[in-house]
């Protein structure tokens, strides 16, 4: 049975990044306050017009230049976002008529910030069936489109004027995710070789809906209409997020994934070279990783450039490996994430 490698990576970023310092114009926050939380720095936004398909067309283009291939090389676009151009259609048939694949089929995942864990496990099976020869896997977030401020003059101190009482409450009102998202593309690019030991050794992977509620953005068709000038004034424009309890499902779901996946694969923690996490914040990545006592320089981290980018944060964070001499070809990688849905799991991937 064939294997399949990552011969390919990109990221985007778009537009200059947002400090801690920005953010202190439009709400109630400090650099200190989000540094102590999140590990967060600095951010980058998607600036009107720009949609989560703008962002992967440069990452996908980054990806396909690296590996040396065309366009025309893709077999089948899988698409991570949750935050895409329109309800419907999926964006994955967008950003494949952007780059220029053709008429191959396009998916779109929806499982939010583990969604790189569903992909994987999606070209695994597209790959080692036949079905294609070359996936590319896209993940892209524009969630500048939730934030909870309406100034962005003043984010951008185009203007010496101060946000409206009531704009600054609702901005911090909601200040408990808005500090940690920021938007970004990272792009994969996989194609089969004849190694059968190379691609998904082993995944482990696990959803419950009963804690949608916990972290979740209010819009849907259980109303008519979907949107109201009445669900606009309850707010449920901007996500829900229960930070403690999500907290709590990932540091004790994801270290039990883990070694789920290495038991699987055969494989003990220390013969693993990297552990990628989703990059959702600082101290739950700490607190995994002493649960599972691998040396932290064996858990690379970027949260404090990007903040959480989302179904983006894994790929974004393999590029700059790939890119840097980190992540090198045969490595063994552990994947794992936790997201909205809630969706969780952890992978153990020969790169």
């Amino acid at each position: 049975m064939a294997g399949y490698r990552i011969i390919g990576s990109g990221r985007h970023l778009p537009g200059r990044p947002y400090t801690n310092h920005d953010l202190t114009r439009v709400m109630d926050t400090s650099d200190e306050w989000i540094r102590q939380r999140t590990g967060v720095v600095q951010r980058h936004f998607c600036p009107e017009g720009l949609g989560a398909s703008d962002l992967a067309l440069v990452a996908a283009q980054e990806a396909l230049k690296s590996a040396g291939r065309e366009p025309q090389d893709v077999d089948y676009v899988l698409f991570n976002t949750m935050t895409p151009d329109y309800t419907f259609p999926g964006s994955a048939p967008i950003v494949a008529d952007k780059l220029g694949c053709g008429n191959v089929p396009a998916l779109d995942l929806r499982t939010q910030c583990a969604a790189m864990l569903f992909a994987y496990q999606v070209a695994d099976g597209l790959l080692r069936g036949g079905a294609a020869r070359c996936v590319l896997i896209l993940s892209a977030e524009a969630q500048a489109g939730f934030m909870p401020w309406q100034d962005w003059d003043i984010l951008e101190e185009a203007t010496d004027r101060r946000p409206s009482v009531e704009a600054w409450d609702r901005a911090s009102r909601h200040r408990g995710y808005a500090v940690i998202f920021g938007d970004g593309a990272g792009a994969l690019l996989l194609e089969r070789c004849d190694d059968d030991a190379a691609g998904l050794l082993s995944i482990d992977l696990h959803s419950d809906g009963r804690y949608a509620d916990q972290l979740h953005l209010g819009l849907g068709f259980r109303r008519r209409p979907f949107c109201s000038e009445k669900a606009l004034a309850a707010e449920h424009q901007f996500p829900t997020m229960n930070g403690p309890e999500i907290f709590k499902h990932a540091v004790t779901k994801l270290p039990r994934s883990v070694h789920a996946a290495c038991a699987q694969a055969r494989v003990r923690l220390d013969e693993v070279d990297w552990f990628i996490a989703h990059q959702a914040n600082w101290r739950i990545n700490e607190a995994i990783r002493e649960r599972l006592g691998v040396p932290a320089d064996k858990m690379p981290s970027n949260i404090d450039r990007y903040g959480n980018t989302s179904s983006a944060t894994i790929p974004i964070l393999m590029d700059e490996m790939r890119r840097d001499g980190r992540l090198r070809p045969r490595q063994l990688v552990c994947l794992t994430a936790l997201g909205a849905g809630i969706h969780w799991g952890s992978a153990i991937v020969r790169v």
